[in-house]
């Protein structure tokens, strides 16, 4: 019975945030930019001291001016691991986690380069609501795999000695420490990134691609920001239309995943062999990229199953081809979902239907090309959502689902400081567990 009540109590605390939430989002509009920006290079560390024009309506962030170890050194150490002996030429290399950078590289245009942003970037911390900090998360985690050219220990490059030495730095600065880092931003869109200090950031705003690889205390939709991948398909340029997409059904990409991903493997045995259908193993490499990029232009539906964790790189490259998604990822959560419907632009289906013989064939061949071009020109509307490059873009997208979340952020600051510390055998149900995708 003690349990039961236990429980009732944690589920009415999430029922309040979530209302909280929704009521200051309703209260929450912003501008959008009218014009693009222009490149950033940032190979001699992070620009500080740009020019900001203050606006009233907007959230005022400051980003930390980091060491630079953890920003610039990490795109040098990604050209050392890749062999270059001229790491003073090296650039943020592409890749479907680079938000981190696009975000980064935001903040560093003057205010007169960001007209209609939702944020302005303050040079004073005093100013500030709201606190970036610009670890290359993903992309230290791309030096991890890739470096393997020293001898001694000491001399490789490790990803988790990073996020240690990040946090250190974190918790010694008196902004953190004022609020716990609950006032902090932390990109982290690899579902790998930050894993070794997760425990210790998880009170900041933390975007992510899923929550696959964090504790329900860890990540939540209450507090965190879902963020698009980024595209690595070209994004489709024609008129939406069938005549010249004459394969049914399209997937190219790993077979064997783990966790749920090993649904693929399934799908790849049901699959193999049918009418109109290609399903091919394909990798992240250019000449399968360019592959992807001729068949996803050419096919009128794309599968989409999950990966290693609930979301995939695919489904991005999917939307900007206006292949029409098919998404057979029960636990999938979706970007940007307070603006867009996903029914409108994707097909979803439940993974015990997916596998059964003839059901996804069936149900796509049953579509009609009406309901085709409905699919297309919705997903034309929406795909500027997951342009990184846009003016109108993703960018943008991500800082106002931030900015939302000050009027939690600052509730959760002011109950933090009138609580009497205790000692809880569960998690405190400061957050909102994310529920099953449930198929149309």
């Amino acid at each position: 019975m003690a349990r039961k009540s236990s429980f009732v109590k944690q589920a009415i605390a999430c029922s309040a945030c979530l209302v909280l939430v929704l009521y200051a989002a309703y209260f929450t509009t912003f501008l959008r930019p009218a014009s693009s920006p222009p490149p950033l290079d940032i190979r001699d560390g992070v620009v500080v001291g740009s020019t900001i024009t203050l606006s009233a309506n907007r959230i005022k962030v400051y980003m930390y001016n980091l060491p630079r170890q953890f920003t610039a050194g990490i795109i040098e150490e990604f050209a050392r691991a890749r062999g270059s002996t001229d790491v003073s030429k090296s650039w943020y290399p592409g890749h479907q986690h680079m938000g981190e950078w696009h975000l980064l590289a935001d903040l560093n245009r003057t205010d007169e380069d960001r007209v209609g942003s939702p944020v302005v970037r303050v040079a004073d911390p005093d100013e500030a609501e709201l606190f970036y900090v610009p670890f290359l998360s993903s992309l230290s985690l791309l030096v991890n795999v890739n470096r393997r050219l020293a001898v001694a220990d000491d001399q490789v490059y490790s990803d988790e000695k990073m996020q240690e030495e990040l946090v250190q730095w974190l918790e010694q600065q008196e902004y953190w420490r004022r609020n716990n880092g609950r006032d902090h931003v932390i990109a982290a869109g690899d579902p790998n990134a930050l894993n070794r200090v997760m425990e210790r950031v998880k009170n900041s705003v933390l975007l992510l691609s899923d929550f696959g690889r964090v504790r329900p205390d860890q990540g939540s939709l209450i507090k965190d920001v879902i963020v698009p991948y980024a595209h690595r398909i070209n994004p489709y340029k024609g008129e939406i239309g069938v005549k010249k997409r004459n394969t049914l059904l399209l997937f190219m990409g790993n077979r064997y995943r783990k966790d749920g991903g090993r649904i693929r493997d399934l799908l790849f045995r049901l699959l193999e062999g049918d009418k109109d259908v290609i399903i091919k193993e394909g990798t992240q490499s250019r000449e399968d990229r360019r592959a992807a990029n001729r068949a996803m232009h050419t096919s009128k539906f794309c599968l989409n199953p999950a990966g290693d964790t609930p979301s995939a790189c695919r489904l991005f490259d999917a939307i900007v081809s206006l292949c029409v998604p098919v998404i057979v990822s029960d636990s999938i959560e979706l970007p940007f979902e307070d603006v867009i419907d996903y029914r409108k632009i994707a097909i979803l289906v439940r993974t015990k239907d997916s596998l059964q013989p003839g059901y996804l064939t069936n149900l796509l061949r049953g579509v009609s090309t009406e309901r085709i071009l409905e699919f297309q020109k919705e997903l034309k509307q929406v795909s500027h959502y997951f342009e990184y490059k846009e003016p109108n873009g993703a960018v943008n997208e991500i800082w106002r689902q931030v900015s939302q979340k000050l009027p939690l952020i600052k509730l959760m600051i002011n109950r933090d400081k009138r609580l009497i510390k205790r000692d809880l055998t569960e998690p405190d149900c400061s957050c909102l567990c994310t529920s099953l995708t449930d198929a149309v």
